[in-house]
């Protein structure tokens, strides 16, 4: 495949955006039946994703994204591993078009819990441009490659730092975002960021784990504007994570608030269990600057109107989870990274 120039690269993928925009009978046909192969990818949340992915596609977007590297789609054709996490809808679909739009071979170790998807985009890919089709290629073992892309725990990034550490790589850990309150909020804007708790039930690292709010916070109106997202409860994953949560904080005796779909519970700590919403109070902004700064590692984003200087990227409520092509995860340029192997 020869040297693709950064108008055609725009055009290919704008066309794949459009599709996925606008399903046909056959893409709608897998977003609604996801859930049967696995439980948590309800079709609405699969075809957020699809939707989302869509939008980024955008020709305006990839134009400004692609523009901004030495010649894109001319890299060294090098065969980059990527092991893809699974945890939402097409959650590794950007590091593979940051593969295929460097020029380089993509050998992509789907999850089994997303395997499905991944393959019928890249197959609408190749129909738009045949010359893809060389480009990729889906591996159970990978082997034999000139760089990794690996996304999992902190548990398993240590097994891909000794396999991979060989090898120019990018590994990532668990994440997980926050948001910050101020405290005036408008029953609109926590409404809206009831997106960035519950979409994809709160199971990717752009969503938000815990709130930061000022001491005293009233959590009343908080409460009031989530209400609408109270059908969550209904799905059994999520239920089942409710009740045992739940039961475990009466069991012990731990201070919660509970509004019979959403926990929320103070702790210091980033990750909160499933259902489960931590919170912290902050009485400066500076400081909470400071504590967000220090804990930066562990923050995939921050969801905040207020205008922090912090060196994570803040989005406004309800964008979590609409990244565009130049928010990289981790804060790691990977078409930087890929373009210079």
């Amino acid at each position: 495949m020869s040297k693709l120039e950064i108008p055609y690269l725009a055009d290919i993928f704008s066309t794949l955006g459009t599709q996925l925009c606008f399903p046909d009978d056959e893409l709608s046909a897998i977003i609604r039946d996801e859930h049967h192969f696995n439980a948590w990818f309800t079709p609405e949340n699969t075809a957020l994703a699809v939707k989302s992915i869509g939008e980024m596609l955008s020709k305006a977007n990839l134009l400004k994204w692609l523009n901004q590297y030495p010649e894109p789609g001319s890299g060294g054709d090098k065969k980059v591993g990527l092991v893809l996490a699974g945890n939402i809808p097409l959650v590794g679909f950007h590091d593979v078009l940051c593969v295929l739009t460097s020029g380089n071979h993509a050998l992509i170790k789907s999850s089994s819990q997303d395997a499905r998807l991944i393959k019928q985009v890249l197959a609408r890919l190749v129909a738009i441009e045949p010359a893809f089709e060389s480009k990729f290629s889906f591996v159970d073992r990978l082997e034999n490659f000139d760089a990794v892309i690996a996304t999992g725990s902190n548990n398993t990034s240590r097994y891909f730092e000794y396999y991979f550490g060989k090898v120019p790589n990018i590994i990532r850990k668990n994440r997980n975002s926050v948001a910050v309150l101020r405290g005036d909020e408008t029953s609109g804007q926590l409404y809206t960021l009831g997106h960035d708790i519950f979409d994809y039930f709160g199971l990717g690292c752009r969503n938000v784990s815990k709130l930061f709010v000022p001491k005293g916070y009233d959590f009343v109106p908080f409460f009031e504007a989530i209400e609408p997202y109270n059908n969550i409860i209904h799905h059994h994953k999520y239920n089942n994570n409710y009740d045992y949560n739940k039961s475990i904080y009466l069991v012990n005796r731990n201070p919660h608030l509970d509004n019979g779909f959403l926990i929320l519970k103070e702790d210091k700590s980033l990750t909160s269990p499933l259902a489960v919403l931590f919170y912290e109070y902050y009485e400066d902004i500076a400081a909470l600057q400071a504590n967000l700064i220090q804990q930066g590692q562990n923050i995939q984003c921050i969801v905040s109107d207020i205008a922090l200087d912090v060196n994570n990227q803040v989005v406004t409520f309800g964008q979590s989870q609409h990244p565009t092509l130049w928010d990289y995860a981790d804060g790691v340029d990977t078409m930087d990274f890929l373009t210079k192997l």
